[in-house]
């Protein structure tokens, strides 16, 4: 066991930040001679005199000083224990766990993890990037309290987040693009598609145009851009996951006679809403307001409009 307690601690670092022990004793509501014993016990204790006079004040001894700055360190998180140990009692996850489809906006699903750590720095977040078909099975298995997806989960009323915007791209040096012509899906037939794999165990399927003679299943978004701009395929990306590569060049939208451009809706759907504790509230907020600080609209025209 210590020899000092936190609370003497706590009374040290009271008359130092206050200058003297009367102002310290009506700041923290103690008597002077409370703290004046208090200090002199821990000098006591310790075998090192911590406080030295100076005129009517004190100050700390070089000594104090070194243990003074270590003692808050015991300050602060004893504090942060109690802030955590209310929170538990007043319902607060220890833990909670979010499925968020790899399609989500990158910047959108970063500013909510922040956003939600500034408040709730002490939750622990397990984060699953999902595809397809994975975060509602998450959600069928009651294995996540929160899932970001664009798959209708049966049973369960999710709320619209955003929309994603599909480009079909390729690298400009790709065959496809040396057509010089408008493309049809007979043209994509020929050619390399990438394709992202269902993250689900038992019920996998495949979505999007899957005609091409060959095909590559990946597992990740960053896989098939990594693959794209080598110029291996060609793909439907989220256009913000792109953006970089669209400007530079090092993408280029397939000049596709239709569905070159298409909107996926996302949505965002609780376990269970009533029961759901703060800290999956919270970060249901977070993910809402950071599709709007983050989320414009980027216009990529497509060719029945022109």
């Amino acid at each position: 066991m210590s020899r000092v307690t936190l609370a003497q601690w706590q009374m040290l670092a009271a008359v130092v930040d206050h200058g003297g022990f009367a102002r310290a004793a009506e700041a923290i509501h103690k008597s002077p001679s409370t703290l004046n014993h208090a200090v002199h016990k821990l000098e006591e204790q310790l075998g090192i005199q911590v406080l030295e006079p100076v005129g009517r004040q004190v100050r700390l001894t070089e000594a104090g000083e070194l243990l003074l700055r270590r003692a808050r360190q015991l300050i602060e998180s004893a504090a942060s224990l109690e802030d955590v140990a209310s929170r538990l009692a007043a319902g607060l996850e220890a833990e909670i766990v979010v499925a968020i489809d790899q399609i989500f906006p990158a910047a959108a699903q970063a500013r909510a993890l922040e956003r939600f750590s500034e408040t709730y720095p002490q939750v622990r977040v397990q984060l699953h990037e999902s595809v397809l078909n994975g975060g509602t099975e998450m959600l069928y298995d009651g294995r996540a309290d929160l899932v970001v997806t664009a798959i209708e989960a049966q049973g369960f009323l999710g709320e619209p987040l955003v929309n994603v915007r599909f480009v079909a791209v390729a690298h400009p040096r790709h065959p496809l693009h040396q057509l010089g012509r408008a493309l049809d899906l007979r043209d994509l037939a020929q050619h390399r598609q990438l394709v992202m794999r269902d993250s689900a165990l038992r019920q996998s399927t495949n979505a999007g145009w899957l005609k091409a003679e060959q095909r590559w299943t990946v597992s990740h978004v960053g896989t098939s851009l990594d693959m794209l701009k080598r110029g291996l395929g060609f793909a439907w990306i989220p256009e913000t996951r792109i953006l970089d590569e669209l400007a530079s060049g090092a993408l280029k939208p397939l000049p596709l006679s239709a569905g070159g451009v298409r909107e996926v809706p996302v949505q965002l759907i609780f376990r269970d809403r009533d029961r759901a504790g703060p800290a999956a509230h919270a970060m249901a907020a977070a993910l809402r307001q950071s599709v709007k600080e983050t989320c414009s609209q980027h216009s990529i025209p497509s060719n029945e409009s022109r």
